[in-house]
């Protein structure tokens, strides 16, 4: 049996300089100041963390937002958390909005987490969508990452990636093909402005080669949707933010899922265990499912 993780919207923030805002930041650090810094908080995430780091699973899926601003010391803060729950080779990320929030930072993720994120055959790191094979698995990781104007927080493929994304789907057929995205492929109207604006183009691709997950974050609360298939429907899941302290409208109170893979391509199985942090400050299951 193969254990994968994932893990998302971690939000680390550190207080800007006057000079960085005179840009999108600063709109940003007002809403964090007002809002954002109670909800998102590092106790929140010093639990999820120590207990992701007491459970045995093979390899670890962060979906973006590790960030809050873009800034130098939140990416170099990034790293050392990923430094403390794996190896690159054990752990694969990939870029949210808040990690390219503006058009200085485009190539920040790729500095500081760049051996998280690349492909098994040496591609440069940034490139997407990078395909990594773990055991029965194939990780194909996507960005939807990009900088967006003030109170936006869309993200979009592009019609060139969403090329090379149904090109890897179809060279890994016959393994688990996980798909990493960071916004949802499906998002309510009231989200309008933080959507994925070629979801309609995602699901195309998934309708037509396939996949057997489909995992994001973005929207801070725990989904589960199914998106047509070639042959059988396919299961995309989102997360809620790794540092939430509680629960808050609509979003829910930090966790992580751990999904157990398990058989082959002509009978896979896979089951879904959500696990939470809860009032007491601590971390336990809160739901289980099979998916496939």
């Amino acid at each position: 049996m193969f254990v994968l993780a994932h893990i998302s919207d971690l939000h680390l923030a550190v207080r800007p300089g006057l000079e960085q805002l005179a840009s999108k930041r600063g709109l940003g650090f007002i809403n964090w100041h007002r809002g954002r810094k109670y909800i998102h908080r590092i106790e929140a995430l010093n639990a999820i963390t120590r207990d992701l780091q007491a459970t045995a699973v093979d390899h670890i899926a962060v979906t973006g937002d590790l960030v809050n601003l873009s800034l130098p010391a939140e990416y170099a803060w990034a790293r050392r958390w990923l430094e403390s729950i794996g190896t690159p080779d054990n752990v694969t990320v990939i870029p949210g909005n808040h990690d390219l929030y503006v058009p200085e930072a485009q190539r920040g993720p790729a500095e500081y987490w760049g051996e998280y994120m690349h492909a098994d055959d040496g591609a440069e790191n940034g490139t997407f969508p990078f395909v990594r094979r773990r055991g029965p698995v194939a990780l194909i990781a996507l960005s939807t990452a990009l900088a967006t104007g003030p109170f936006l927080a869309t993200g979009r493929l592009g019609d060139a990636q969403l090329a090379r994304f149904a090109a890897a789907l179809a060279q890994t057929s016959g393994s688990f093909r996980v798909v990493l995205i960071h916004h949802p492929p499906v998002s309510p109207p009231n989200r309008y402005l933080r959507r994925l604006t070629d979801a309609a183009e995602f699901r195309a691709v998934l309708a037509a080669h396939g996949a057997d997950l489909v995992l994001h974050g973005h929207d801070h609360c725990r989904s589960l949707v199914w998106l047509d298939g070639p042959g059988k429907p396919i299961p995309a899941v989102g997360v809620p933010s790794a540092s939430a302290q509680a629960p808050h409208g609509h979003e829910d109170a930090s966790g992580y899922n751990l999904f157990h893979i398990d058989g082959a391509s002509n009978g896979w199985h896979c089951e879904m265990i959500a696990r939470q942090l809860k009032g007491d400050g601590s971390v336990g299951e809160v739901a289980r499912q099979t998916l496939v």
